[in-house]
């Protein structure tokens, strides 16, 4: 047993907010903030005809069983000659979110929502985020709406931007709509109270496979990270999942890669700048062609999504428990993404990870700061208006997102890592199997694979090559600095 008391999950949410001040996040709103929000009572309006009512369509949302912050709705229409109509509404929070004021401030200085298990720290207030800017089941709210019309092969025939009135007509999950789309369980009952929702999300999800499957034949690269997950009892750590990347997960993520698409493409034809989403052609190519190599594989002496992508799904199908660890070194050796701001006259940088010559961010106003700058300058556009902002804010708001969201990701890698020690203090002793997911001058890393967790190899690390499997012994943690500690088992 251990010497001292076991943490709780107000120690990682004391953690939390530690990590987020460090790293220039603010974890609390202020009393200003606080003042403005008392003022809002209501949903954004509009008068009657300056929008599409579009609240008869069946929209339905997809996200997480425990999300309240819904972003966007889907609704389709199958057309003449096997074609498909998608629309896909982001939710209007500029409506409520006046820009410069003390709530846009709060959303600026942090640019996105902070998630850890023990607890979430939304950019926008709850009262906001879950409620008056959310796309809540049975409630009319203000939207921007990207209409598309996909071919019968996928192909994208043309898309509209405009803003409307919208009413989700189903709130789902991700895994019960994955496990019936699979014919793995039974049919989700908000689909089967809503007469045409069934038809809806099956149109929806063909698209998406379609779509899914011409971007893995122009490169697009598929990862799977490792992310677990804490389960909480109250104030006890249960256990840790590991999130799966399911169908229904498949389904809105096309969807969304679709509408950021044509949401920059919009932009660009309206003359003026915006904010591009770009993951850059990787600089250390000739790293990624030697971890190849150790594969037995060849890739390329310049950079190619789709050798890359080839390679990825090969390892894939060969070495699944493996593949995470191959995931994570390949996504370090690209470089993270960011924003930039780019012009409709120059050459687009491109998100290689994607495929994608044109995308930005568009589809999470909610949760994230540049889709709600992306919004701004789309109703701008709409309404024949200047851009809220100036070019010289642009540029200085692109690295300033880019530099808060690396901070923001710092601080949930930093909390994962102390929810899996709190889960493990109290196994001190316990013998686990695993695999050497890295090995370089510091020591040896190590993935247990019940929990999942990651730790370090110390006390005689013996001739150990990342892929290698093991047993291991727990010999210590720290909840506060994220530390796991394993020795070899002869």
């Amino acid at each position: 047993m251990p010497l001292h008391p076991l943490h709780h999950r107000s120690d990682l949410v004391r953690i939390a907010v530690r990590a987020m001040n460090e790293r220039g996040l603010e974890p609390e709103f202020s009393q200003q903030v606080q003042d403005q929000l008392a003022g809002i009572e209501a949903p954004g309006r509009v008068p009657f005809g300056q929008v599409k009512d579009l609240t008869d369509l069946l929209w339905c949302s997809i996200d997480n069983d425990d999300s309240r912050d819904l972003d966007q709705l889907t609704a389709s229409e199958v057309l003449a000659h096997g074609a498909v109509r998608i629309r896909v509404a982001i939710a209007d929070v500029d409506s409520l979110v006046q820009l410069g004021s003390p709530i846009d401030a709060h959303a600026r200085t942090n640019t996105t929502s902070v998630y850890t298990s023990a607890r979430i720290f939304p950019m926008l207030p709850e009262k906001l985020s879950t409620d008056l800017t959310s796309l809540n089941e049975q409630e009319d709210r203000l939207a921007v709406v990207t209409e598309m019309v996909f071919n019968p092969d996928g192909g994208l025939a043309g898309s509209t931007v405009y803003r409307a009135l919208v009413r989700n007509r189903a709130r789902l999950a991700y895994d019960a709509v994955s496990a019936w789309l699979d014919g793995q369980g039974a049919m989700p009952a908000a689909i089967a109270t809503v007469a045409g929702m069934d038809e809806q999300v099956r149109t929806q999800d063909g698209v998406a496979q379609q779509l899914r499957a011409r971007r893995h034949g122009e490169g697009s690269l598929e990862f799977e990270t490792f992310q677990p997950r804490a389960v909480f009892e109250g104030e006890k750590v249960v256990a840790i999942e590991l999130q799966e990347h399911n169908r229904a997960r498949q389904l809105i993520e096309e969807l969304m890669i679709a509408t950021n698409g044509c949401t920059a493409r919009y932009l660009a034809t309206r003359g003026g700048l915006s904010l591009r989403r770009v993951v850059r052609s990787p600089e250390r190519w000739l790293r990624i062609v030697a971890v190849a190599k150790d594969y037995g594989e060849s890739l390329p002496a310049e950079p190619d999504s789709r050798a890359l992508s080839a390679f990825l799904a090969r390892q894939r199908r060969l070495d699944p428990v493996r593949f995470p660890d191959l995931s994570l070194v390949i996504v370090k050796l690209m470089g993270a993404g960011e924003y930039v701001v780019e012009s409709p006259h120059g050459e687009p940088i491109g998100h290689f990870g994607l495929a994608l010559r044109d995308y930005t961010h568009s589809t999470a106003p909610n949760r994230r700061f540049p889709d709600l700058i992306t919004l701004r300058l789309i109703k701008a556009a709409l309404a024949g208006e200047h851009p809220p902002y100036s070019d010289a804010e642009l540029a200085t708001l692109a690295l300033h997102c880019t530099r808060q969201e690396d901070a923001s990701r710092k601080v949930e890698r930093q909390l994962r890592k102390s929810e899996a020690a709190l889960l493990l203090e109290s196994r001190i002793g316990q013998v686990f199997n695993g695999i050497v997911t890295g090995s370089a001058a510091e020591g040896i890393w190590v993935r247990i694979f019940s929990p999942p967790a990651e730790g370090k190899l110390v006390l005689g690390a013996p001739d150990l090559a990342v892929g290698d499997k093991l047993r291991v012994r727990l010999a210590s943690v720290s909840v506060e600095r994220g530390f796991i500690d394993f020795t070899p088992i002869d």
